[in-house]
């Protein structure tokens, strides 16, 4: 794949990119598109919208998500010989070494369901760990950056409600809920609130800003302020791009 800076919308992307059709959930066909490039990295702030558009990544390129968070989560639930290790830094209150996150990715990736392409987010979050991943041969070809300015991320953050019945998530602004019946029942999450979410922003920050540097041959940012549907077109246009010219 040729190296370099891009931007969305640098190149354009071929009009015909090939796809295949595989069968999906309750008999529905689905199309998907194949590209060259099928190791994809995203990361995005809390509220940028990255888990909407890994949902939509991983179905419409056959791209196996995988959340370094959730990978952890599960394997120290299961009680895997990783797990075990991963839980005696957790429950001492000590963060898991590298070594033993990046060895859970590799053996995740080396799973049958990885070979098509994976997407992998929320990890790296520092330069040791994305050095101990380019140490271990994990290497995306693509760096998936969504940037949101810190006002909108904190107004999305804020302005969330949740249904206690049905565990829907709303939002004062962007979706509003059906009736007054449940309007008058939504609750405000304790996280949900400027005072918690700016540390966790400046957090993020710094992890990007640490990590940019391993990555800044591959980097793609995409503007996350727009609606979703155009975040993922701008996404499916820079992959497809990069297909095109690798």
């Amino acid at each position: 794949m040729a190296r370099g800076r891009c931007g969305v919308g640098a190149r354009t992307m071929s009009a015909t990119a090939p796809s295949f059709r595989r069968r999906g959930n309750l008999g529905k066909t689905r199309t998907l598109t194949r590209m060259a490039v099928n190791k994809v990295m995203i990361s995005g702030a809390p509220a940028s919208g990255k888990g909407t558009q890994c949902e939509m990544l991983s179905v419409n390129y056959d791209l196996t998500h995988i959340s370094a968070g959730d990978l952890l989560r599960a394997e120290v639930s299961t009680g895997s010989a990783n797990g075990l290790k991963a839980k005696e830094f957790m429950d001492a209150g000590k963060l898991v070494p590298n070594e033993i996150v990046v060895t859970m990715i590799k053996d995740r990736l080396a799973q049958p369901d990885a070979a098509a392409g994976w997407l992998l987010d929320g990890y790296p979050r520092s330069k040791d760990q994305a050095d101990a991943l380019e140490e271990a041969n994990i290497r995306p070809e693509v760096f998936l950056l969504l940037e949101v300015p810190e006002s909108i991320l904190v107004e999305r953050v804020v302005g969330r409600r949740l249904d206690p019945e049905t565990g829907k998530i709303y939002h004062l602004k962007y979706a509003l809920p059906e009736s007054e019946e449940v309007e008058a029942r939504l609750i405000q999450r304790s996280d949900d609130t400027e005072e918690k979410v700016v540390p966790r922003l400046e957090t993020h920050n710094k992890n990007v800003a640490a990590i940019l540097d391993s990555y800044s041959d591959i980097l793609v940012r995409i503007d996350g302020d727009q609606h979703k549907d155009k975040v993922y077109q701008d996404i499916q246009k820079a992959l497809e791009s990069l297909s095109v010219s690798a």
